[in-house]
């Protein structure tokens, strides 16, 4: 479905958002446990979970232009966790969109759009073995729409040090999609993707933990967006990543600091940033509150072309490489999100996140902007109920 158009970093289900179990660490890891906010978006090695868990979350996206709404989202999901004996758990989650609005073939040609009503189901189920300081997991996703199809495995392995104050992860994914657009402008099109990462976690101090992973990935088929004029990319994609975490408790507050740095770069000559904020404040025993902020930038593809606006294209060369995708320019994005716990009692809670984001070509920190392309807005309002027992 290409006419979702996430943008990088936008919210969604993420393992941050789901809760991770307690574990058998060293002694400044254990000391860490006791600290909120500080564990949750760094992977340590895990015994198997004590407590079965069902969680429930709707999502509520919409898009926007200056004087044109774009694509609405609705998605509910639910996700459940379910342990096995001591040394295994199963996990699954799964997803709806209801997805509707208009779908430009680029962004700023407000007249380019048509209307779109889509629907897509997604699910995805997870095993893993815990040892006396490592983990297994095996899993399986799928997503399927009328137009696109998309399956994929993968495997991850941790492994904690004799002290059980670092941990280490290597994963790799394989996935397979089938591309068919209804306007029939290819049939029966696919795309393979191979991905790998590795990464280290270590435990500073009892109250510092800091993670670095690298991700390479590597894909062939098709990549282009059939819905998108002028839209013919590279049928091979390669990227790689780097990203760096360090979460910090303020003892003084009660607070923890998350922070998050991400680069990436990919064959199509796209460099890009994140920086990623989030402050997690206990304000008392039920209630939590965790603001955040996030700054994206990138440069443009290097076979990128600016559309121009609302005038017709002029005609471009059968076969030549090229895309008038807003997501492939130049530009920058600010994203601010707040969201709220509520924990009922040992065994019910619930939250309540809203997030909202702008991107322009002049929020860029790197390479030429669209200083024609229109401003992209979204917001997105996400609500949860979780069971533990």
């Amino acid at each position: 479905m290409a006419a979702t158009n996430r943008h990088p970093g936008t919210t969604g289900t993420t393992p941050d958002d789901r809760p991770s179990a307690r574990s058998d660490r060293g002694s400044i890891v254990l000391a860490a446990l006791a600290l909120p906010g500080l564990l949750p978006t760094l992977a340590l090695a895990e015994n198997a979970p004590e407590h079965a868990l069902i969680q429930f979350k709707t999502e509520h996206y919409q898009d926007s232009q200056p004087g044109f709404t774009r694509v609405t989202i609705d998605e509910p999901s639910l996700y459940a966790l379910l342990p096995l004996g001591e040394h295994w758990s199963i996990e699954g989650s799964g997803v709806y969109d209801a997805v509707s609005g208009a779908s430009p073939r680029y962004y700023t040609a407000v007249s380019g759009a048509s209307r779109l009503h889509d629907k897509r189901y997604a699910g995805d189920v997870d095993a893993t073995y815990y040892g006396a300081r490592s983990a297994f997991g095996l899993s399986y996703a799928r997503s399927d729409e009328n137009d696109y199809l998309a399956n994929s495995v993968s495997a991850d392995a941790r492994f904690s040090s004799q002290d059980n104050n670092t941990t280490f992860n290597v994963g790799l994914s394989a996935g397979r999609d089938k591309i068919d657009p209804t306007n029939q402008i290819v049939r029966n099109e696919h795309k393979t993707t191979y991905s790998g990462i590795v990464g280290v976690t270590q435990a500073l101090s009892a109250i510092d933990l800091a993670q670095f992973q690298v991700g390479y990935s590597i894909g062939r088929g098709y990549f282009s967006d059939p819905y998108k004029l002028f839209d013919n990319r590279p049928r091979r994609r390669e990227s790689e990543t780097a990203s760096l975490r360090w979460n910090h408790h303020f003892a003084g507050a009660g607070a923890s600091l998350r922070t998050s740095y991400r680069f990436y770069h990919d064959s199509y000559g796209i460099y890009s940033h994140t920086v990623d904020l989030q402050w997690v404040q206990p304000v008392s025993e039920s209630w939590i509150l965790t603001p955040g902020l996030r700054y994206y930038t990138q440069n443009s593809a290097k076979f990128y072309i600016d559309p121009p606006a609302d005038a017709p294209f002029p005609s471009l060369p059968d076969g030549i490489i090229s895309s008038l995708d807003q997501r492939l320019s130049a530009f920058g994005a600010i994203a601010a999100s707040q969201k709220i716990e509520w924990r009922l009692s040992p065994h019910w809670s619930t939250d309540l996140k809203g997030e909202y984001y702008q991107q322009r070509a002049s929020f860029r920190f790197i390479g030429r902007g669209s200083p024609g392309l229109d401003r992209f807005d979204y917001y997105v309002i996400q609500f949860g109920v979780t069971y533990r027992y």
